[in-house]
């Protein structure tokens, strides 16, 4: 998946639906689908504010800036924490598949099933600040997740979304297009990475930069055991001596590590289930449990899932990208009853 496609003119006018995560924003445009997949992080000047990088080229700054440049995350467990950031980024991103300034495109955004009142419309502020024409349309996450998954959400059955994020974890059983039951849990990747990072910072006295242990949570850190466990060498800094250093660590460390944040994601899974009316608790027990989200993607979550709720887990086809293609569809049907 390309960062964004070039010269996308064809987008002004068209609606656009953002998946603005904690971790990761993704961009959909109608007709288009997704253009833009980018990290949630800016970097400014510490001392004037002004924007230096957004996305990518920004996260790559994380823990290698000096004094006169910050970065930030302006989304912490899925709201706004950072208004003013936000807002220049977001508009740094409409502007990269929108290149008619003058032409506000029609938005969709989504939000977690758990945000108050004020902070959605927190949520809205920024994106009309950014560009986005008035009003700006809500959709919460678990059910875009629902309908970019493919599931059969107007049917009169009980369907449950898992969509394991950055900053949070939602969890719904819909039936007939409603939510009928949810929960937002805000533990999810973040948690997998500080959980890591304070484990081996912990045990072994070392630090370790933001990046590699995002890369020890992708590519060794699971929730069920593996095939063939391994060793492997984690490097960073010494706390002690302040000098480099490296050290051997076995994948059943790493998974124990982040033991804690998975049982929070469980028990709120196994809340969710118990919350809802017993017919639709029979129907997911015959159509299982559907696993979305870019966190989802954690090795064997969808096992350690199934083997605590007993009830089987579907693994979505590009589970990072589902709330974007469930966003980017409302957009398709307000355009379609618009008639444009």
């Amino acid at each position: 998946m390309p960062r964004v496609r070039n010269n996308i003119s064809s987008a002004v006018g068209r609606g656009i639906a953002v998946d603005l995560g904690t971790a990761t924003t993704i961009v959909y445009v109608r007709g288009e689908g997704v253009v833009l997949e980018e990290p949630s992080v800016a970097a400014l000047d510490a001392r004037t504010d002004r924007l230096l990088a957004v996305g990518r080229n920004a996260k790559e700054m994380i823990g290698r800036t000096p004094a006169n440049i910050r970065t930030v995350r302006p989304l912490k467990e899925g709201v706004i924490a950072d208004f003013g950031v936000c807002e220049k980024m977001l508009r740094y991103f409409i502007q990269q598949v929108h290149s008619n300034r003058f032409a506000k495109p029609r938005m969709v955004i989504c939000v977690p099933s758990g945000i108050t009142p004020v902070e959605q419309r927190a949520v809205q502020e920024v994106a009309e600040f950014a560009g986005a024409r008035r009003p700006v349309f809500i959709i919460e996450e678990p059910m875009a997740a629902a309908i970019g998954a493919g599931v059969a959400v107007q049917e009169p059955s009980g369907s449950m979304i898992v969509d394991v994020g950055g900053g949070t974890t939602e969890v719904a059983v819909i039936s007939l297009g409603g939510i009928v039951v949810s929960r937002s849990v805000r533990v999810a990747g973040d948690d997998f990475d500080q959980t890591i990072s304070d484990y081996i910072r912990k045990e072994y006295s070392l630090g370790v930069g933001e990046q590699t242990t995002e890369q020890i949570k992708v590519k060794y850190t699971s929730a069920w055991p593996l095939a063939e466990e391994m060793l492997i060498q984690i490097p960073g800094r010494d706390l002690v001596t302040g000098l480099p250093k490296s050290v051997s660590i076995n994948t059943i460390e790493l998974r124990e590590a982040v033991d804690e944040p998975l049982n929070e994601v469980i028990a709120g899974v196994q809340a969710t289930l118990d919350a809802a009316p017993p017919e639709l608790t029979a129907d997911i027990m015959e159509s299982g449990i559907h696993l979305a989200g870019g966190g989802s993607r954690l090795l064997g979550l969808a096992e350690r899932l199934a083997a605590e709720t007993a009830i089987k887990v579907n693994r979505v086809k590009n589970p990072q990208y589902v709330v974007a293609y469930g966003s980017g569809y409302s957009t398709e049907r307000r355009a379609a009853f618009a008639g444009r």
